[in-house]
């Protein structure tokens, strides 16, 4: 390992003496927010970033192992949903000295949880809606707005989020899928530097392709 320093997990400041980034993972408080060992945020506090998260809902926030979280990206739940099936969107219920009672689950446009996966890198103050997957290894682009599910490996851009298109050939997503890199162990992992940084990408599909034959 580099310097004799072995990557943890727990650690919460990554970078020696630099404080606005953190992994996530031994940083969170809420049991319905749910993150993968070395996710990290370029950021000093993770939670604030989840916003609208009620435990009435029974929504959670799932997200995968080595996501890469930019500066201002927020995670919309399913508590910030007002009732849309009645004449008015008012939330009267929430509000003091308003005679209504909460409106039945039912009622409310909940869509269960937000899960993004493994690998994905969520760009500057992407907005990310209730209910959306985002599948490994995605990007998703600065300032994107993303109110449905993404593909593994493909690039989102835009307000409404758009597929500008996919990181890879098929087959090497096909791949990438099957090996899941981030599932191995840290000394796996960095002995995989090479490859997961290698942009020949014929020779990355044989190296993986070799691996998975091993396997």
């Amino acid at each position: 390992m580099k310097n004799g320093k072995t990557p943890d997990p727990n650690t919460i400041h990554p970078i020696p003496g630099y404080v606005d980034e953190i992994y996530v993972k031994p940083t969170i408080t809420n049991p319905n927010i749910l993150v993968g060992e070395f996710t990290y945020i370029a950021d000093s506090e993770f939670e604030k970033h989840v916003t609208h998260l009620y435990e009435w809902n029974g929504d959670r926030l799932i997200i995968g192992k080595f996501c890469q979280i930019a500066a201002g990206v927020e995670f919309i739940m399913n508590g910030a949903n007002h009732q849309m099936n009645a004449a008015s969107t008012f939330p009267f219920y929430t509000l003091q000295g308003w005679n209504m009672d909460p409106p039945s689950i039912n009622d409310l446009p909940l869509k269960g949880d937000t899960v993004i996966g493994n690998d994905v890198w969520l760009g500057q103050n992407a907005v990310i809606l209730p209910g959306v997957h985002i599948g490994d290894g995605a990007i998703v682009g600065a300032n994107c707005v993303v109110g449905c599910n993404i593909e593994p490996y493909t690039i989102v851009v835009g307000n409404p989020a758009r597929v500008l298109r996919k990181r890879f050939d098929d087959e090497l997503i096909e791949l990438l899928l099957r090996f899941k890199w981030w599932d191995k162990t840290v000394e796996e992992i960095d002995a995989l530097i090479p490859i997961l940084t290698c942009s020949d990408l014929q020779r990355v599909k044989l190296e993986i392709k070799a691996r998975l034959l091993l396997a």
